[in-house]
């Protein structure tokens, strides 16, 4: 989990630091908490932080898939040969 949400954070154009601040806590234990075994309510506020699903948070991402950004539909897509 914490590599994901560490790169999430970045393509949202933020540090750890400014990502700890939003969510009213210190960088220390941002990093803590996420590798670690976070509350099932402190993954849920880092994903709505971060504007994505709970469960990015711990799959890699799939490049077959896209979800909008503005109203969450996962979406597979399909390449043409």
């Amino acid at each position: 989990m914490y590599l994901i949400v560490k790169r999430l954070i970045y393509q949202k154009g933020m540090t750890m630091e400014q990502f700890a601040k939003k969510l009213g806590i210190a960088r220390v234990n941002l990093t803590k908490t996420i590798k670690g075994r976070p509350r099932t309510d402190t993954v849920e506020r880092i994903a709505k932080n971060l504007d994505v699903h709970v469960t990015e948070l711990f799959e890699p991402p799939d490049y077959n898939y896209f979800t909008c950004p503005h109203c969450k539909v996962r979406t597979k897509l399909y390449f043409k040969e």
